[in-house]
């Protein structure tokens, strides 16, 4: 029997099929450049090797269906053995606070909360709807980004604007990366040798995007993204936190749009519009030396992590522990490094050799990387996002789910 944990992007579709005994990926892939001519897969196996196929995607419709056949036809899955799909939903807003399993209802509130996810909430239902036509015998779950967040409450989630922004236009703070979150701090407790319900941590997932969330005895209780993604911590592409006037004085200025604006602090703002040309935190750190908006970019992003770390750890009061993870949490000593400069002050002890062997890409998927003598201890811990998808919607189909996560017991955290 197997799961196949699904993620649809605005432009992409992300896939992988476990084993529902031994919760491992037998295979999966990437679907890139979904509506231009040139979108093609690339299915990747176990063996470390890879097959990419070009082909016309102008949908997820026709995406998914590509990606069916690439199952069947190349990595040998009989589409009968696929009892489960789980779906990673960006925005479930404030009306999921757990994984659900799909229903018409489901769908429909899906769409109604279209307008606070615009780009990705659309392409999640297409995904939906075609998984349940291709896969009509699977049973299909949604599994949120927001989710891990509803816990916040209304002194942190709520915006200080007028009062019907927030009842009649749902703005507020929702936050993100929520299963990833859930999943490094699930690890983290284990590392720690206590329940989740016992431990304080602050878990940063730094990648592209980022975030970071204070967590009290096991819940979310503030995170740094809001309504959207796009607040918070300084990312490759995004703003982060910024004035609020700011976009209308240059929409003005400029003589351009809001919603031009708001793409340019999306895309062209971060990391990329500080060095004008690089987002990925490699090249910025190969040209720090010989290129002074690359070492800014650096020095900027470092300021606003510990701006937030420091923060949570007012807000919590005591912290077991401080957690990366994602692509640049998990592969980036020089940042990590950084990160922790100055903090020892406040406990927050980096042991520098630790942290430089401490890299997922060659092998390491969790590590102490603190001081002995650190009162705050520093993890690294791999995030596994698609294995908390495969853990909720097995337990879903299996009736053994249960919206407390904190009475859920994952096998990822044993």
């Amino acid at each position: 029997m197997y799961i196949l944990a699904l993620n649809c992007g605005s432009s992409s579709l992300k896939y992988q099929v476990f084993d529902a005994d031994t919760k491992q990926a037998i295979v999966g892939g990437n679907v890139e450049k979904i509506g231009l001519p040139d979108s093609f897969v690339t299915q990747k196996y176990p063996d470390g090797t890879k097959e990419k196929k070009e082909t016309s995607m102008p949908d997820h419709k026709e995406a998914l269906s590509v990606v069916m056949h690439m199952l069947r036809d190349r990595a040998s899955i009989d589409m009968n053995e696929i009892a489960g799909v789980g779906h990673r939903v960006v925005m479930g807003g404030d009306k999921f606070a757990s994984s659900v399993e799909i229903t018409d209802d489901v769908i429909k509130t899906l769409n109604e909360l279209t307008p606070l996810a615009p780009l990705h909430n659309p392409s999640g239902v297409l995904g939906i709807i075609t998984a349940q036509q291709l896969l009509p015998n699977a049973k299909q779950v949604a599994v949120f980004d927001t989710a891990f967040h509803q816990t916040m409450k209304p002194v942190s989630y709520r915006y200080p604007v007028p009062t019907e922004w927030y009842t009649e236009l749902g703005v507020r703070r929702y936050g993100f990366h929520g299963t990833s979150h859930l999943y490094v701090s699930k690890r983290a407790a284990a590392m720690l040798g206590k329940p989740a319900s016992e431990c304080n941590l602050i878990t940063a997932h730094i990648g592209s995007g980022a975030s970071i969330t204070a967590i009290r005895n096991g819940v979310s209780v503030d995170t740094s993204m809001g309504m959207t993604p796009t607040a918070g911590l300084v990312m490759g592409t995004r703003c982060g936190d910024i004035d609020p006037s700011i976009p209308s004085y240059v929409a003005a200025r400029k003589g351009v749009s809001i919603e031009l604006v708001q793409n340019e602090l999306n895309k062209k703002s971060g990391l990329m519009g500080i060095t004008k040309c690089y987002s990925d935190r490699r090249d910025i750190e190969e040209n720090k030396d010989s290129n002074d908006d690359c070492k800014l970019a650096i020095e900027m992003e470092a300021q606003n992590v510990k701006k937030y770390i420091g923060a949570y750890m007012a807000e919590l009061g005591h912290v077991d522990a401080l957690v990366f993870t994602a692509g640049v949490g998990e592969n980036d000593d020089y940042l990590r490094e950084k990160f922790c400069e100055g903090l020892e002050e406040l406990g927050i002890k980096l042991d520098k050799e630790a942290n430089k062997t401490a890299l997922a890409r060659k092998g390491v998927d969790q590590a102490v990387i603190s001081t002995p003598d650190s009162k705050v201890k520093i993890f690294m811990i791999a995030t596994n996002e698609e294995l908390v998808i495969v853990e909720d919607t097995l337990a879903i189909m299996n009736g053994t789910y249960n919206a407390d996560h904190l009475k859920m017991d994952y096998s990822f955290a044993k």
